[in-house]
């Protein structure tokens, strides 16, 4: 609580990374309910622009490197979930 949560996540692709390359982080609050969108990736990146997170998501990441890591700044108890970073590579997924 208080301090920057860096959320990481690495990837290898058998396909050269190209601008087509997405990422996408999802959360699920611990309580449960639905799973939402909250930071987006292509090319450039796209934090949400609503919700629980707005303003507090920091692309941290390098996608030329294998890395698609977030930051959450301000962190608070109830922002614990779950946190799923899918990134697609195409062809390769």
């Amino acid at each position: 609580v208080g301090e920057q949560a860096l959320l990481k996540c690495s990837f290898r692709s058998s396909s050269p990374i190209t601008e087509s390359l997405l990422v996408d982080w999802t959360y699920r609050p611990l309580t449960g309910g639905q799973m939402e969108t909250i930071f987006h990736y292509r090319s450039v990146p796209h934090p949400t622009t609503g919700g629980r997170f707005k303003d507090r998501i920091i692309w941290v990441g390098n996608v030329a490197n294998g890395d698609a890591s977030i930051a959450i700044q301000s962190p608070e108890l109830s922002d614990n979930g779950t946190f799923i970073c899918s990134v697609k590579n195409p062809p390769d997924v």
